[in-house]
């Protein structure tokens, strides 16, 4: 008995643990082939694999260049080990995992047109992929905190310290393995989603000894909705701060510039966050919400591209306009312009960082 003979007739709950079907199989189901075990063109073009596993590739080069570089930047300069640039590397830690261990082996299932790695491959580019979103979604959200306490002061004379960011650091991790664990033993599972070249917890079955409704609430009231909360609370009383602050002293062009430029800022960096978060989610929800409705499993993969396109862009956004990080690159890669740059920057710091936020 071949193996597509073997599945067909089969019922939905007698699908094996490490096998995912999406849509009923009586209902001539072609997708009754394993992602493990041979290649999906049934569910796309060769041409559409090979594009994506070529963007897959891109973003394993860019993300991986962009936070190698981040981090080899804090240890060799002692000058950008402050408490924000800790939080920087917590994150660009993370978004190395997602890169390495997430984009490359899309990258190389892409490639293949199916989950070449098999089961255990599947379950740890999951669990990579996940650990490493949630430390750095985290780590924004921890960012966005830290702002709100330098700036606008809600706890008075209170000093954010390079102990209060390595706690926070910490913590991140504590809440993505959280998050990430679960599917591991027995909580929600990993299987391949999408196009069945990528994994991720299992958010398309119901009715399993999986439990996997519940999971899905808890990643999205825990791991989506609470640091998203956290994140515009404080970057809103970031921006009213400012605004009062740039108001009392209408004449300073240095504090009308930071206000501006800190506005375009927390805008870009919000919207950063929505990019990178908000297509999982609602696809998630929509699919938990709407049982036994069909969809183009293409269109389920698109989240998934997002959600790592954020190691390259969240760097860029985080680390590449913090005009410290940009000067001290630009030294470390032997470019021109650096030194110049960081004492521009930091005169102007001096100027604008005196003139807002309440004294």
């Amino acid at each position: 008995m071949n193996y597509l003979t073997k599945m067909r007739g089969m019922r939905h709950d007698d699908v094996p643990d490490d096998f995912w079907i999406p849509v009923p199989l009586d209902t001539n189901n072609i997708t009754a082939l394993s992602p493990y075990l041979v290649p999906q063109d049934h569910l796309g073009s060769k041409a559409l694999y090979y594009s994506l596993s070529a963007f897959m590739f891109v973003l394993f080069v860019c993300g991986t260049t962009i936070n190698v570089l981040t981090i080899a930047c804090t240890i060799q300069y002692k000058k950008l080990r402050s408490h924000l640039n800790y939080i920087l590397v917590n994150m660009a830690v993370a978004n190395l995992i997602v890169s390495s261990a997430g984009s490359f082996t899309c990258f190389y299932c892409f490639a293949n047109r199916y989950m070449a790695l098999g089961v255990l491959g599947c379950k740890i580019e999951g669990f990579s992929a996940t650990l490493g979103g949630m430390v750095s979604l985290w780590s924004l959200a921890v960012i966005a905190f830290e702002r709100w306490l330098v700036i606008c002061k809600p706890l008075g004379n209170f000093a954010f310290k390079s102990e209060h960011a390595l706690f926070f650091c910490a913590l991140t991790w504590f809440f993505a393995l959280c998050a990430a664990v679960p599917p591991l033993v027995g909580w929600s599972r990993y299987i391949p989603e999408g196009m069945q070249c990528s994994c991720g917890p299992d958010w398309y079955t119901t009715g399993n000894k999986y439990n996997t409704e519940s999971y899905v609430l808890f990643l999205f009231c825990f791991c989506f909705a609470v640091p998203l909360s956290i994140i515009v609370f404080c970057y809103s009383q970031l921006l009213f701060t400012l605004k009062s602050a740039a108001k009392a002293q209408a004449e300073s062009a240095s504090t009308q510039k930071a206000e501006k430029e800190v506005t375009r800022m927390v805008v870009v960096m919000v919207l950063g966050f929505l990019v990178c978060y908000v297509p999982y989610t609602s696809f998630a929800l929509w699919v938990v919400n709407n049982r036994g409705q069909t969809f183009d499993l293409r269109f389920a993969t698109i989240p998934s591209v997002f959600s790592k396109a954020s190691t390259v862009y969240n760097p860029v956004i985080y680390v590449l306009l913090n005009k410290q990080f940009r000067s001290c690159m630009r030294k470390m890669l032997g470019m021109s312009g650096g030194d110049e740059e960081e004492s521009t920057t930091q005169s102007q710091s001096v100027t604008e960082v005196s003139k807002v936020g309440p004294s």
